[in-house]
Formats: C-alpha cells, sequence, structure tokens
C-alpha cells in the first residue's frame, strides 16, 4: 500500500514536501484536502484522532502536509 499524501495546494508548505518526497524517490496517493468536502473530513478525522496532531493544533495550525504510511505519520514539522 502506497503512503497517502494529505496536503493543500494553497498551503506554503505543500511545495517544498512535495520537492522533498520527489527527492527521495517516495511514490504516494495524494489527497487534496480543500478540493472536496469527503477529502476534507477524511483528513480531520486523521488530524483529530492522530496525537502527532495535539501540538499542531493547540498552536492552531492545519497540519498539512503530511504523508501517512501504515501507522506511521510524518508531517512538516518531523
Amino acid at each position: 500500500m502506497k503512503p497517502i499524501l494529505y496536503y493543500a495546494e494553497q498551503c506554503p508548505d505543500t511545495a517544498p514536501f512535495l520537492a522533498e518526497l520527489k527527492r527521495l524517490g517516495v511514490e504516494y496517493e495524494k489527497v487534496e484536502v480543500l478540493s472536496s468536502i469527503p477529502n476534507l473530513k477524511q483528513w480531520l478525522r486523521l488530524r483529530d484522532r492522530h496525537p502527532a496532531f495535539d501540538e499542531v493544533k493547540a498552536q492552531g495550525y492545519a497540519g498539512f502536509p503530511a504523508l501517512l504510511f501504515d501507522c506511521l505519520l510524518y508531517t512538516s514539522d518531523a
């Protein structure tokens, strides 16, 4: 199963995150969280339930881009 990248095109952290994934040769499935309500709901379920986002939420940030690989989560802050 490929990792899933949750991102928003408008987010300034997305372009450098994508560039690093490309440099590393990481293949992934894309979920643009702002492109549809179902994508946004999928993202919010993950973000609101995963402890890796506790600090991000406390600071008022959205938390993307983030790469979900099996049970591991990598964010632009990792």
